[in-house]
């Protein structure tokens, strides 16, 4: 019987191929779940590899990068997954089974039965559409907002004050660094200057390197998930967490210290990576992004001038009160949120490596978020998953499209937590997380966290 291939051209019939039997083992590092094997009945006349001396011309196009920040907007079917629908559990029932649709137990590291075209598919056009009018407008809110408070603060000069200031500023702070980082992805708007302007104001405000970051966060996207090529709270292998010393160990894994982790990794990444997000020489960049670093760099140092200046004018203790504290309450924001997005779930996700990792694989291991009322405040960034795999979405329409989406994602989709006003119930997320997700061993393809018991008993005690 024929076989046949939808395409972007439509459907075409696959060439006939002879089985070639291949196993191997693709994961023990579950401690949940038995060994597994893979077993595909791949042919020497693969059709992938057609696929792919099609794809630089023809019906299939070259990825778009956009602003050399975003996903993917169109991806051809090679990594769209439906050729590693096979690939964990050896058959394609097993793959639906994952997905929830044949009784069995659901797996979240199998392959799905969808791909990224089906996902875009079931989100609504106008989703897609930036409004720079629209982002303007809520930048002008929350630089408003910003002012308004230290206004307050500083008229009353109160003490009973001080602490409800530096929780909402610092919480602002944050929302600007959203904004800055819609700019970053181009999903703030289609102008590049725009973005760029704008990005450099909002994340130079607030101590960021704008393209040094931009850079690294993209990524962070391209790589969601893979153990070694991320670059955001990416999991340390077992060989790298025992080589760490205890001081550096304890600070990683034991709350609070976590949480205000940001300007360090600016400054010498995560453990087992070296380089800098201020060196325009750092292998985080290209050759051909240097100048970008180089004028962030001297953005970032022309605020840390200035904050120098008002020290002066304001006094010390004033400016610490006034931008010190808010800002180490955006770092914590920024930490709590983002740590969040890729550990904690009540059920371990994976994380991959070698073949068995792909664009959109990877990107499912990223959760959703309720905030309560912080949603709204810092533009709904808890709405994480759609984000990944589509940075080029507007963050006002985030929420819209995942609920589209949600029928082809399934129960790859995980329904986060509803929060009441304040988000207090992810705190033992947080907790818990630090205590188990120590590292993943240092081979196998599709691995898990494990726990060191050392660790874990004495951040109990």
């Amino acid at each position: 019987m024929a076989s046949w291939v939808l395409s972007e051209c439509g459907l075409k019939p696959l060439p006939q191929s002879f089985p070639r039997p291949r196993t191997g083992a693709v994961s023990v590092t579950n401690p949940s779940s038995k060994p597994r094997f893979l077993s595909t009945n791949r042919g020497v006349t693969d059709p992938r590899l057609g696929l792919l001396k099609l794809s630089g011309g023809g019906c299939f196009r070259e990825r778009n990068w956009g602003l050399g920040v975003s996903a993917p907007y169109r991806v051809a079917p090679l990594e769209g997954e439906e050729e590693r629908v096979s690939g964990v559990n050896g058959a394609a029932a097993a793959a639906a089974a994952a997905a929830g649709g044949g009784g069995g137990e659901f797996d979240p590291g199998a392959a799905p039965p969808f791909n990224l075209a089906d996902i875009r598919a079931a989100i609504p056009k106008h989703c897609w559409v930036k409004d720079p009018w629209r982002s303007m407008g809520y930048v002008a809110r929350d630089v408003a907002v910003v002012f308004g408070l230290a206004a307050v603060a500083a008229h009353f000069n109160n003490w009973l004050v001080w602490p409800l200031y530096w929780f909402a500023q610092g919480t602002m702070f944050w929302a600007l660094f959203v904004l800055g980082h819609d700019c970053g992805h181009g999903s703030f708007s289609s102008n590049h200057k725009l973005n760029s302007v704008v990005g450099h104001i909002l994340h130079s405000s607030i101590l960021v390197p704008y393209h040094g970051w931009r850079i690294s966060h993209r990524t962070h996207h391209q790589n969601h998930g893979h153990v070694e090529n991320d670059e955001s709270w990416h999991p340390l292998s077992e060989k790298t967490f025992k080589s760490l010393d205890f001081i550096t160990r304890t600070l990683r894994f034991t709350a609070p210290f976590p949480m205000l982790a940001y300007p360090f990794y600016l400054w010498g990444r995560s453990p087992g990576k070296s380089g800098s997000h201020f060196d325009p020489n750092s292998d985080l960049f290209l050759p051909t992004e240097k100048k970008d670093v180089i004028t962030s760099t001297l953005c970032w140092t022309a605020m840390a001038a200035l904050l120098v200046g008002l020290s002066f004018v304001m006094g010390p203790m004033q400016l610490l009160k006034l931008y010190g504290i808010p800002y180490w309450i955006f770092v914590m924001w920024l930490d709590f949120v983002t740590y969040l997005h890729h550990h904690g779930h009540e059920e371990k996700l994976p994380w991959y490596r070698g073949k068995e990792w792909s664009y959109l694989r990877g990107g499912l291991t990223t959760l959703d978020r309720d905030y309560g009322w912080i949603n709204n405040i810092h533009h709904d960034i808890g709405t994480h998953v759609i984000h990944h795999l589509f940075p080029q979405i507007p963050h006002y329409h985030l929420i819209e499209a995942t609920e589209a989406a949600k029928p082809v994602l399934g129960k790859y989709y995980r329904e986060p937590k509803k929060s009441g006003p304040l988000p207090l119930h992810l705190l033992g997320y947080l907790i818990r997380s630090l205590k188990k997700d120590h590292y993943v061993s240092d081979s196998g393809e599709v691995v898990y966290y494990q726990t060191d018991p050392k660790l874990s008993r004495s951040s109990s005690e």
